[in-house]
């Protein structure tokens, strides 16, 4: 499915990834028919709205407390008048897209178009808060997909040691 504001794999991948792990709780089948079989034309962008589900803690890191819904393309003209019907992007019709991303049972493949016809698949599992680049070069097909974890956070309010939780003996008078 065409979206018209394809986006780099830094802010399109985790919000896919968030929505597969959260919205559509691992339904697959759920996630392409919502993406790829209920749009009429294709998408002017996706939204946060695919979040719908997702703890603050991996929300607020993927929009910067910004929020936006998904928008579907309106009826589309041609230059000559027709409107344009549904079509499948191929291989063939990708000359301008940078970026294309597949769903696979195991996880969202990455394709940099512009480089290569096929990339790395990134596991369902994957944390959606993970650090990715946008260098397509970064994206060959035969390599890990360019993904670094999220450090672990401290937790917020630490225990304190076994021995001062003890109680201690006040002296009365």
């Amino acid at each position: 499915m065409y979206v018209h504001f394809d986006g780099y794999p830094d802010s399109k991948l985790p919000l896919l990834l968030a929505a597969f792990q959260y919205r559509f709780a691992g339904d697959l089948e759920a996630m392409a028919r919502h993406l790829i079989d209920d749009v009429q034309h294709g998408w002017d962008e996706l939204g946060t709205d695919l979040l719908d589900g997702a703890p603050a803690a991996v929300r607020a890191p993927l929009t910067g407390g910004d929020e936006w819904p998904s928008r579907q393309m309106a009826d589309v003209i041609w230059a000559d008048g027709t409107p344009a019907e549904r079509e499948l992007v191929t291989q063939d019709g990708t000359d301008e897209l940078e970026w294309a991303y597949v769903l696979h049972p195991h996880g969202i493949e990455v394709v940099a178009l512009q480089a290569y016809d096929r990339g790395p698949v990134v596991a369902w599992d994957t944390d959606p808060r993970s650090r990715i680049t946008a260098n397509p070069s970064a994206w060959h097909p035969d390599t890990r997909a360019p993904i670094v974890a999220p450090r672990p956070t401290p937790p917020l309010f630490a225990t304190a040691p076994a021995q001062s939780r003890t109680p201690r003996k006040t002296a009365r008078r």
